[in-house]
């Protein structure tokens, strides 16, 4: 199977080498093709977007030279930065007719006049790029001419970023691009480590067990790599056409398998589709607690951190969709561990732990690629206002994914039409043969990250040794996935040689990441995640949105994500509908099993329908997923899906705060009476938000309520400079650009005061072993004193805060905890701790807050210099940070008017 799709792979790629010659040396643009639409065919208009910093991912070698040399940069490689960076200070008095200054127009095809280039890789694909933003446009008489277009301006955009990625899904990437990422590798190992045939047989399953559709994906996939290796064909006939940085690596540009694909959609989607799987780790939270207080208390604490399904958490829909509503303690197969665990090491070798004492820059990127990717990945939102509401009388969205800031930007925009295909919008590289987040014909979508529970935690009971395992009453062996890499130094990577094994070990259930002791036996703790030898699955359900037949309306977009077995929550808008619902493949626990803990992997609390041959389930039915049809309006920023649908068991901050709230207090607030909203209203209720501190315009009104009136005029005057800022928004932002945001002081006064309430509130009560169990399952919300960090108030104990000081202060929140921590659950003593920590926190220097870490802001420790989004580089062309926003990467601004036929 390996040479089959090898060899098909380097036959296309010999088979384009001369033809393309004569396209890439720049012959003069290609005639038009028949394929080839007009500006705006099919499209019903009304479709905006924007994608910093710029389409052009490519920077041949003398392009980086000029950069050294001058800074010039190469043509549309940050031409949409400006765009995306004022709308900071335009958001505030905004209008419909600036929202063009913000975001460009997305309609299909190019303007008459407008087209800056035109090509004709191969007989029946054109791809032309327009002037204004060098978008390509991707043309093709047959529905495989369209998938080689994409695959071809994928490569032509994003060729060595995309050799990034399938070198992380792979494990790889130390290898490719230098020593300093063996950890990157020896992380990703653990958990997607798939075989070549692994990879393989996902492609042949989807092919022969998904009907037509799978079929058509695998051809689409091949067409699409065909494309890919065609582009590198061309760029080893013209080095204007080559990433510089595989010079700087010393690498060949080498050929494209569709087993690269999935091995990046691994990647992705293991990253952005997945919940839950920390079930250990909440386990031994929950044991640190009843250590502290005893059995009955400490579970009763744990289950109010835990906030599996408060009802006051803001949700996107008000219906119930009960999930995972069992208890945590059910008793069936409950593996509770037992003396802690310990994590099962993944790499052995030498060298691998290398410091290389350089700036961290392209040597560094496969660590900071997933670190910041699983950071951005909980940052995406969403918000829709349906036609009743709308002051045009039809729907209303702004709406996009956040996936961190990159230099090339880790998404790319394409316009696809072929047959059966029209599309225009975002992608991830080397995975782009559809739009994944955009615009069909009169209808537009997007996703954020659901944090659904998906991952579980099996304790396989031990047998003979180790590495053999009890399942269904045999001892089985534990199948051991081993994989060697070897690096040398580079220009952009001084790590001396060396070599690393990656081990790792695969159960019927998944892989193996840690051991130790449950229900009085020795046991391998296991991951198992609904998508794993299921990475290919979802191409069918994105290559139906990018399908107008299949879309025809909601219904249409139902069914095509209840194709994607990702978790995501996706939205829909056309002309006259707004839509959610929740995609993913969602297991069935064993009935009477706990959905919290790590459950026995003995066989008889197997997911419900489990066959461990092909990794299958009886997923719970779409149709119980959480979705709705127009509501009023709208909203996701990664908040919890409906009541009921409970928190995935490392989910402990779906309380009553969360920063979604922000946005749903402007919507309705625009809404008040009998008011309608415009576009400009939405767009202000995204932008405003997005430098609104959480804790300011959530928390502090309840801190302020709880210390009372001081004695201390130092802190009455404090407690007065933080409700200021309060008052005029609780922003972060510097709107006159002197390099300070204007409620500086208030800040840092707040930056310093969170982390030392937080240990003074609960640290005395919890004990430190359960408190920094707590920190290790949601994350305090600090994000001063080490390296410089964007405030994305995403994970934090804003919800503990609020739940606390209520249940002492009033007024009594719905479901109340069992105790009281700040104080004691005392109001004297709480106010007393709580003027003390804010006291501490006077001291705190700017220094300490902001001047450590890897010394950004050292030589200026302020807010505006912490805060500010710094892009990773993966070229070598890098771009500054640029001031603090906590939205979208990739947004669109829709205001669809017209539904078209098909």
């Amino acid at each position: 199977m390996e040479e089959e799709i090898l060899g098909r792979s380097l036959r296309a790629f010999l088979s384009v080498s001369a033809c393309l010659l004569v396209a890439a040396v720049g012959a003069g643009p290609a005639a038009a093709d028949n394929a080839v639409q007009p500006y705006g065919a099919n499209d019903a208009g009304g479709f905006r977007n924007v994608l910093p910093p710029g389409e052009n991912g490519l920077d041949s070698l003398p392009q980086v030279l000029a950069f050294k040399a001058s800074k010039t940069m190469p043509p549309h490689y940050a031409d949409q930065q400006p765009l995306y960076e004022n709308l900071l200070y335009g958001a505030p008095t905004l209008t419909d007719e600036q929202i063009p200054n913000y975001f460009k127009d997305a309609t299909f095809g190019v303007p008459a006049g407008e087209i800056e280039s035109q090509i004709e890789p191969r007989p029946g694909t054109t791809i032309i790029r327009d002037k204004a933003y060098g978008v390509p446009h991707i043309y093709g008489e047959t529905r495989a001419d369209t998938m080689f277009g994409a695959g071809y301006a994928g490569a032509n955009d994003r060729l060595f970023l995309m050799d990034v990625l399938r070198h992380t899904g792979r494990a790889e990437l130390a290898s490719f691009l230098g020593g300093s990422n063996a950890a990157a590798d020896a992380s990703q190992w653990g958990f997607a480590p798939y075989t070549e045939a692994d990879l393989e047989e996902q492609i042949k399953e989807m092919g022969t067990e998904h009907g037509a559709a799978g079929k058509q994906a695998v051809e689409d996939l091949d067409a699409y790599v065909e494309g890919i290796n065609a582009y590198i064909g061309a760029a080893n006939l013209d080095s204007k056409l080559k990433p510089a940085e595989y010079s700087f690596i010393n690498k060949p540009m080498e050929p494209w398998k569709p087993t690269d694909i999935i091995a990046i959609a691994s990647l992705i989607g293991g990253i952005f589709g997945k919940g839950g799987g920390n079930e250990l780790n909440s386990a031994l939270t929950m044991e640190a607690m009843v250590e502290r207080m005893g059995e009955k208390a400490g579970k009763k604490a744990w289950e109010g951190f835990r906030s599996k399904n408060d009802p006051e958490a803001p949700t996107t829909i008000s219906k119930p969709y009960p999930y995972e509503t069992r208890s945590a303690f059910a008793k069936k197969g409950l593996a509770l561990p037992e003396g802690g665990a310990f994590e099962t090491p993944i790499a052995s070798g030498s060298s691998i732990d290398a410091d290389t004492g350089t700036t961290p820059g392209l040597n560094t990127i496969g660590g900071r690629l997933t670190r910041g990717l699983e950071e951005a990945g909980h940052a995406s939102n969403w918000e829709l206002v349906s036609k009743k509401n709308s002051a045009d009388g039809h729907p209303i969205a702004v709406m996009g994914p956040q996936v961190g800031y990159y230099v090339p930007q880790i998404l790319m925009e394409e316009d696809l039409h072929g047959p059966g295909i029209d599309a225009r919008g975002a992608a991830f590289p080397g995975v782009n043969l559809y739009v994944e987040l955009g615009h069909g014909r009169d209808y537009a979508w997007s996703a954020t990250t659901a944090t659904s529970d998906n991952v579980d935690t099996f304790a396989e009971v031990l047998c003979k040794d180790r590495f053999h395992y009890l399942y269904k009453g045999k001892c089985l062996a534990m199948e051991k996935l081993s994989k060697t890499e070897s690096w040398v130094p580079n220009t952009i990577d001084q790590t001396p040689a060396g070599s690393q094994t990656l081990t790792a070990y695969r159960t019927v259930h998944g892989i193996v990441f840690a051991r130790g002791k449950a229900d009085g036996k020795k046991v391998a703790f296991v991951h198992a995640r609904s998508t794993y030898f299921h990475e290919a699955d979802s191409v069918i359900g994105f290559g139906q949105l990018n399908e107008p037949g299949v879309v025809t309306g909601v219904k249409g977009f139902k069914k095509a994500i209840s194709n994607i077995n990702f978790l995501f929550n996706w939205s829909y808008i056309d002309a006259n509908h707004i839509a959610y619902a929740l995609s993913g493949a969602m297991p069935q626990r064993a009935r009477g099993t706990s959905p919290d803990f790590p459950i026995l992997g003995t066989g008889q609390y197997d997911w419900q329908g489990y066959n461990p041959k092909t990794h299958d389930a009886e997923w719970l039915p779409f149709s119980k997923h959480p979705q709705a049809v127009d509501p009023d309006f709208l909203v996701s920023w990664n908040n919890k899906q409906a009541p009921e649908w409970a928190a995935a068991d490392d989910k402990y901050d779906y309380g009553s705060i969360f920063r979604s709230q922000m946005i749903e207090d402007h919507i309705k607030q625009d809404l008040k009476g009998k008011a309608k909203m415009t576009i400009a209203q939405l767009v202000q209720a995204m932008e405003e938000p997005a430098t609104e501190d959480l804790r300011a315009d959530k928390v502090l009104p309840l801190l302020v309520k709880a210390i009372g009136k001081p004695k201390s005029s130092a802190v009455r005057k404090a407690l007065n400079e933080l409700k200021t800022w309060r008052s005029h928004g609780s922003h972060r932002r510097d709107m006159d650009r002197n390099g300070e945001d204007e409620e500086t002081p208030a800040i840092e006064l707040m930056d310093a005061w969170w982390p030392k309430l937080l240990e003074a509130e609960f640290k005395p009560t919890l004990g430190a072993k359960a408190y920094e169990r707590l920190e290790g399952m949601l994350e305090t919300g600090s994000y001063t004193g080490g390296s410089p960090q964007e405030p994305n108030f995403d994970d934090g104990w804003w919800s503990y805060v609020s739940k606390d000081l209520r249940d002492i202060y009033g007024p009594k929140p719905q479901a109340p905890w069992s105790r009281g921590y700040c104080g004691g659950g005392s109001k004297t003593k709480c106010a007393q701790v709580l003027e003390k920590s804010l006291k501490e926190a006077m001291k705190t220097t700017p220094a300490e807050l902001y001047g450590g870490g890897d010394g950004a802001c050292a030589a200026n420790p302020q807010p505006s210099c912490f805060d500010a989004n710094r892009p990773s580089e993966t070229s070598g062309i890098a771009l500054g940070a640029f001031p603090f926003q906590n939205r979208p990467t990739f947004q669109q601004v829709v205001t669809p008017t017209v539904k078209l036929g098909r």
